[in-house]
């Protein structure tokens, strides 16, 4: 039967299509349903193929396993030897606290050692790190040749300590180094490493000219990372660029601080390389970490106590580090 057509040839309006057949193009709404019933499906929680537990293992598996035979294993056995006297070779024999007794009362560069340690932190945290964020901020402040100074700053850094040691002597040396050379004393040279009293300061100057360049680096990180419109608000209320700095810009670098003060204490309580590149630790420039050699693989071998020595130089770090922390998270709890 023909259609019916209107008045001029034309098909009548068959009127408008229906909601859901306008909303779904056509020969797509099986598709659409299945999709949207798989995507239903997929809302639980997924489960973890075998290959998804291979991968994980292995990714988490091997730093841990890692982490656990070269860090915490050689710790656990320091702890645990620290109460033993042991020559590595003979039968272990347990001592109980005898080591540590004989350590605080009958070894006397203990308390040497630990003198220079403490001055070390005191040094780089009083000295060398302020120095850095000094330098930090001028950089910062977009003074010419910025670029040529950060990498000269930084170079330092690269070195290892045995090697700052080394530049050290060539410096201080008292027949040939360049220090006694520039100042002309040639009659009676200062022995800039051999004096007792001169050494240790020395040396602490080598060391803060590495850590200064890598505190500057931090704190240069976290300064670019300042909202400039913090500084504005407080240029517009008439602070001024001090006040700016420690009351606005300060506390906003509080991540950097934690950073810079952790790296500080480890640097100055795990320094050995570069006193022992020097004299061996000796002579005025004792600290717990060469103590500690001395005693585990020197002539003595007397593992057992150097184990105790290594425990208080463990527990001396934790704390400082522990005690930072919290207090840092606390500023961060109460802000």
């Amino acid at each position: 039967m023909p259609l019916l057509q209107s008045p001029g040839g034309q098909s009548p309006d068959p009127g408008p299509e229906p909601q859901a057949a306008r909303g779904t193009p056509k020969g797509t709404g099986g598709r659409t349903r299945v999709s949207i019933s798989r995507r239903a499906g997929r809302r639980g929680p997924r489960r973890f193929t075998r290959r998804d537990l291979a991968v994980l293992g292995v990714l988490l598996g091997i730093p841990i396993l890692l982490d656990v035979f070269i860090v915490w294993g050689p710790t656990l056995a320091s702890i645990a030897l620290s109460f033993t006297s042991w020559d590595g070779i003979g039968d272990i024999r347990w001592v109980g606290t005898q080591n540590y007794e004989n350590l605080f009362t009958n070894y006397p560069q203990f308390w040497p050692a630990a003198r220079h340690n403490l001055l070390w932190l005191a040094f780089l945290g009083l000295v060398a790190t302020p120095f850095g964020l000094l330098l930090a901020v001028l950089i910062d402040r977009g003074v010419r040749f910025s670029r040529f100074y950060q990498s000269t700053l930084y170079m330092p850094v690269v070195l290892s300590l045995a090697v700052v040691g080394f530049i050290a002597q060539l410096i201080f040396s008292r027949d040939q180094g360049a220090l006694n050379a520039i100042l002309g004393d040639t009659e009676k040279p200062t022995d800039w490493l051999g004096d007792p009293d001169l050494n240790i300061w020395m040396i602490l100057l080598a060391a803060a000219w590495r850590h200064t360049g890598y505190v500057m680096i931090l704190y240069l990180a976290g300064l670019k990372a300042v909202d400039a419109s913090l500084k504005e608000a407080a240029a517009i209320d008439g602070a001024s660029e001090a006040q700016t700095f420690f009351r606005v810009v300060f506390p906003t670098l509080r991540p950097v601080n934690v950073i810079v003060g952790v790296i500080t204490v480890i640097e100055a309580l795990r320094a050995f390389d570069i006193v022992y590149a020097v004299n061996k630790g000796r002579n005025g420039l004792e600290l717990l970490s060469v103590l500690v050699t001395d005693n585990i693989i020197g002539e003595a071998s007397r593992i057992g106590f150097g184990s105790a020595i290594a425990v208080v130089l463990l527990l001396v770090s934790m704390g400082f580090v522990v005690t930072y922390l919290v207090q840092e998270i606390r500023g961060e709890k109460n802000r």
